[in-house]
Order: C-alpha cells, then structure tokens, then sequence
C-alpha cells in the first residue's frame, strides 16, 4: 500500500469510529435534558433517577468521543497537508467556530451540570443540561458545514491555486448543509432512541426497577416513532439533493450503469467495476424514476456515461467511484431505516396505543440486540457519502490523490496507523465496559458519581 491509500484507510477508521459517539452523544443530551425537565415540572423522584441514570451513560460516551473527534482534525495536518493548503482558508472557518463556541458551550456547562446537583437552582440546574443538548447540534452543525463544502463547494473564489473564502454565509445557506444536518441529528435521536428501548428492555425483562424502565421505554417509543418516520423522509430529500448535485454517487449506488429513461431499481446487482457492468442483476422497471420524479418516467444517468461528460468538463481521468461500496453501502442505510420503523411501530402499538404491559410484548426481549441497528445506518451512511465523492475530495475542485501529505512516507502512516488501531480497539472496549457495568447496574449504581462531597 502506499502513503494515499494507508493515509485513506487511517482517516475512514478514524471517522467511522469517530461517529459511534457523535450520534448517541447528541441524542442522549436530548433525552437527559427531557427527563430533567419532567423531573424539574412535576416533583417526581422517579425522572431524577432516570436523569441520573441515563445522564451517567451518556458522560461515559461523551468522554470517548471527544477523544476520537480531536484526533481526526490533526490528521488534516499530518496526512492531508495539501488538502489543508488548498481549502483551509474555508474549511478551517466552521471548524475553528466550533472549537470556540460549541464545543466549549458544552464542556463549561456539561461541568456545571455534572457538579450543580443540590447545588445550583433546580431550574438553572436544568438550563445547563439544555445549553449542553443545544450545544451538541451547534457542534454538529458547523462541522457538518466544513463536510457540505466538500460535498457542494459554495462561497469561495480561486487565487494563486488556492480556495479562498469570500462569502461566509453561502456556507452558512449551503443546500446541501440543508439536507445533511436534519438527517444528522435525526440519526441521533433515533441512536438513542434504540439505545434507551435496549437497555429498558434489558431491565424489564429481568424484573429490575420495572416502573422506572417502564416511563423510559415509552418515552423512547414516543420519540422513537417520530423521529424514524421523520429520518426516512429527510433521507430521501437527501437523496434527490444527490442526484442534483452528485449524479455519479447517485448512480454508483443504484450501480446503473447505462443512462436510463424509465430508471429501473436495483433488487441486488453484483457489479463489475473493471468492466463498467454487473456480473449479474434483478431489477425493478421504472421505480427508481418513480422514486426521484414521483413518475414512471424521467432520465437517470448512468456511470458511463456520467464518465463521459466528466471527461470532458475536467479532463481526462478517472471518475467512478468504488461501486460496490456505495451500491452495498446504501443498501445497509436503507434497509437499517426501514427496519427501525418497523421495530418502533410495532412496540409503539403495542406498549403504547394498545396499552399493553411492555414486560408481556412479544420480542421484548431481542430489543437488546436491536441496539446494532442504528449504528449499521449511521456507518454505511457516512461511508456512501464519502466513498461515493470519490476520487474528490473537494467535489470539482480537487482530487483525493492531489489532496495527501507528499513528505509524510509510507512506514510513518502505516506505523500511525496500526497505533490508532491498537489505542482504539482498547478505546471501544473500555467504552463497551463502562456502558454495559453502568447499564446493567440499572438507576441506584448511577447515582454514586454524582454524589461529591464537599
């Protein structure tokens, strides 16, 4: 392997990785501050305990992922150094503005959250837990943002071969920040929707602290339901901004090689990137046409020859992404988002409108498990939408291949690499640990953190 492709492998794990907190963390800060408002309204000790409870996990979370998170951005330094030339003068801004502001908004109040308990006013106690959650989605608003112009660059002008920024609230107004924001914070929501459903469903099944586990399991399904309706509707928005704007990633994942007029839909293709076709197929006429003009009809262009007019708009070169990835990729997102809808629905009509007792629902059980799912979505979606850019990393503007550190050499990515594997790998299994001990020690255990004494 040499320095691009190790410097590719080390900044996709570190990313991957990076966002099994993000969502949970933005999520749970919601829920926590939701159970503290009802706790703050209604007197009852029971939303406390929640508060505690959840509230202990989701420092735990929170603890790993800034970790992870400060680590990516030294990465545009070290192995991304002509990235960080061409497009820092842009890409820097919002991720300069969160460092300053959100993330310090979360940090100072998440301190005084953890230590104004019996301390602070029961209300001013609760704003700092709100200024935290609303924290989080500034956070992951501005670095969404620096992701938006790589994916639709807006607000800059070209001088002496770099991007210079000359309109800070294009970015701000980017379309494709419009699209990706909702669709990222929605994604927390529902990972901690099926987080909070998982480990209530634990406790219930075990017969610990049912009444408590029980007011957290509906309040989830509440949100839940919402939430995963609401996902798969900004993600198909998401989509259609795709076709607009990257017709090559919208093709690689249908893996449609040949412009259509109807498009037809991929059930499951084999694709054959070497020779620009499938090794084999099952397709559905007119659906995908169906599914972007809400017609049996419309035009769909295919990688080929998308390939042709890159050509010619950029010169030559190669412009196909890896098709399979993107192809399987949003497969996964899709059938994750689906099968959260039906997951939530069918616990919300049971436990919720039908009113029936949650520890005598069919499946309880398996909830637990159902934890992996919203990570399978939020993994495979990320990777479709940076493998699917591919080979730009500044869509337009500049390639992967021109974007990588030239005096960096291979045996110091490979040696920073396999370094990040082993810290991470010990990472995730403290992080695992401490959530599962936590989880399983249910409310009582949770609260011992809290107390400091004076």
């Amino acid at each position: 392997m040499d320095v691009l492709t190790l410097s590719r492998l080390q900044f996709g794990l570190t990313t991957v990785y990076h966002f099994f907190f993000v969502p949970l963390t933005i999520g749970l800060a919601f829920y926590v501050a939701i159970l503290q408002s009802i706790y703050v309204k209604t007197g009852n000790e029971a939303y406390k305990k929640l508060t505690r409870f959840w509230g202990n996990l989701f420092l735990i979370n929170f603890a790993v992922g800034v970790v992870t998170g400060l680590v990516m951005e030294f990465q545009f330094g070290m192995n991304w150094a002509e990235y960080s030339r061409f497009v820092g003068d842009v890409f820097g801004a919002p991720l300069a503005i969160e460092g300053l502001t959100a993330f310090f908004l979360e940090s100072t109040f998440l301190g005084l959250w953890i230590f104004g308990w019996e301390r602070l006013n029961k209300k001013l106690h609760l704003a700092t837990i709100w200024l935290v959650a609303i924290g989080s989605v500034l956070s992951a608003m501005w670095i969404l943002m620096a992701n938006a112009f790589m994916q639709q660059p807006v607000g800059y002008q070209i001088e002496n071969g770099r991007a210079v920024m000359t309109d800070f609230g294009a970015l701000l107004t980017n379309s494709q920040l419009f699209v990706q924001f909702p669709h990222t914070i929605l994604s927390g929501l529902v990972t901690a929707s099926f987080f909070i459903l998982g480990i209530s469903a634990y406790h219930l099944v075990r017969n610990k602290s049912v009444e408590l586990f029980k007011k957290s399991f509906k309040l989830s399904l509440w949100i839940g339901v919402a939430v995963t309706f609401l996902i798969i509707i900004a993600g198909h928005l998401q989509t259609l901004h795709i076709f607009q704007n990257q017709p090559m990633k919208m093709a690689a994942a249908e893996a449609l090689w040949q412009t259509e007029d109807p498009a037809s839909f991929s059930i499951i293709s084999i694709p054959d990137q070497a020779n620009r076709k499938d090794f084999f197929a099952i397709r559905i006429p007119y659906l995908t046409s169906f599914l972007i003009y809400w017609k049996p009809s419309g035009e769909v262009q295919g990688i080929n020859n998308l390939q042709s007019a890159y050509e010619q708009q950029y010169g030559p070169g190669y412009y196909i992404p890896p098709v399979a990835v993107a192809y399987f990729a949003f497969r996964v997102m899709v059938g994750a988002g689906f099968l959260m809808l039906g997951v939530t629905v069918y616990f919300f009509l049971m436990a919720v409108l039908l009113k029936k007792d949650p520890k005598k629902v069919k499946f309880l059980a398996l909830l637990p498990l159902a934890m992996i799912i919203p990570y399978l979505a939020n993994s495979s979606g990320w990777i479709l939408t940076e493998m699917g850019r591919q080979p730009w990393v500044v869509f337009g503007l500049l390639q992967t291949a021109q974007a990588y550190s030239p005096s960096v050499s291979t045996g110091e990515v490979l040696t920073s690499l396999i370094t990040f594997i082993v810290i991470y790998s010990a990472l995730i299994v403290i992080d695992i640990t401490l959530l599962a001990k936590y989880a399983k020690a249910g409310p009582q255990a949770a609260i011992k953190p809290f107390e400091i004494e004076d």
